[in-house]
């Protein structure tokens, strides 16, 4: 929500209304910790005066948050009946996402009207800034539902669940609460450029999309496996992160590879291979999931992954719901989606050219 780094180093926005201004938190290294926020309007905040109520207080979030350093981010979205509600514009491309085969949402778990990611150093950094910010939207908002998270680094070739909590080395990818590499193949920045911004010019550019999704992990069961079965069913080797196929950990997999016998060195049903970019043209996501320990039975992945355009997600899951084998050890159990508005600079609060 602060300036882009193009303006802050070459002038105020007179100057520089050109470059791109982008919020933090989506871009970049992730933070060791993350809290996402999820929100409904409240029933009387609607129409024209809804509309300046959520003006205002954007703008009072641009504020608090302007001059902060950059140790503590805010990312903020609104969801897609939020725009109908105000009687104002939004992206096309900003609809519910769809029921996806063998999933059941829990009443809840997902959705909201506006979304808020706020990563930090660690969870009571993220919990004090989300308290300022809800401060200043009573009256105007309610929460939906919320969920804490963090990045682990782990014990390679270990089970499943063998993760600390500390998190990773830095530049390290961190593991998921399987111990394995969890964001491993995420473009670059000039892939970013292509598949993760929305270009301009218009009011919608420089923000992107959001799917958040809540996934419960049986981390007992798939620990269980020999790790050579949990390999074949993420496609990657647990160690080092690299495809089965051969390679190095960021290389993308060959899906035609094969073994001597002619079988497919990346099995048919591994998530891997039904993730594979080339199956969209190579169209990419921007990943930045954090794993979460709400209890024993409620121990899972906080997914965030950032497009330009939310329909790869839905064709990628639909691919994953009819056959990935990494569908007997998840339980997804609430999803939203979000648009990302454009950053604040100056002059124009978060939200402005939008709403």
């Amino acid at each position: 929500m602060r300036p882009a780094r193009h303006e802050r180093e070459h002038g105020s926005a007179h100057g520089a209304s050109s470059q791109p201004v982008r919020q933090d938190g989506v871009a970049g290294q992730r933070q060791p910790s993350v809290l996402f926020v999820s929100y409904d309007l409240h029933a009387n905040t609607r129409g024209a005066p809804g509309r300046d109520a959520v003006r205002r207080l954007l703008a009072r979030w641009s504020e608090l948050i302007a001059g902060r350093g950059r140790a503590t981010t805010v990312t903020v979205g609104i969801g897609p009946t939020l725009p109908p509600r105000l009687g104002v514009g939004a992206p096309d491309a900003l609809r519910e996402l769809p029921a996806f085969a063998g999933e059941r949402p829990e009443p809840g778990a997902g959705g909201g009207e506006i979304g808020v990611q706020i990563c930090g150093p660690g969870p009571r950094a993220c919990e004090a800034l989300a308290g300022v910010l809800a401060g200043a939207g009573a009256g105007v908002l309610r929460p939906r539902w919320r969920q804490a998270g963090f990045l682990a680094s782990g014990r390679p070739g270990a089970g499943a669940g063998a993760v600390f909590l500390a998190p990773p080395e830095s530049g390290g990818t961190p593991r998921d609460l399987f111990g394995f590499k969890n964001g491993t193949a995420n473009p670059g920045p000039q892939e970013c450029e292509r598949w993760v911004w929305l270009p301009g010019p218009g009011p919608y550019a420089d923000g992107t999309f959001l799917v958040v999704r809540r996934i419960r992990l049986r981390v007992e069961e798939f620990g269980r496996l020999p790790v050579a079965r949990q390999e074949q069913i993420i496609g990657r080797r647990k160690q080092g992160g690299e495809p089965l196929g051969g390679g190095f950990e960021h290389d993308a997999g060959d899906l035609d590879a094969r073994a001597p016998d002619g079988s497919y060195l990346l099995p048919a049903d591994a998530h891997m291979r039904l993730a594979d970019p080339g199956l969209d043209g190579g169209a990419r996501m921007l990943r930045r999931g954090y794993s979460y320990e709400n209890d024993v039975a409620d121990r899972g992945t906080l997914f965030l992954a950032y497009m330009r355009d939310p329909l790869l997600f839905v064709r990628a899951r639909e691919r994953m719901a009819s056959g990935d084998a990494l569908n007997a050890f998840t339980q997804p159990y609430g999803s939203a989606l979000f648009y990302v508005l454009p950053g604040a600079r100056p002059g124009r609060p978060l939200g402005s050219t939008v709403l």
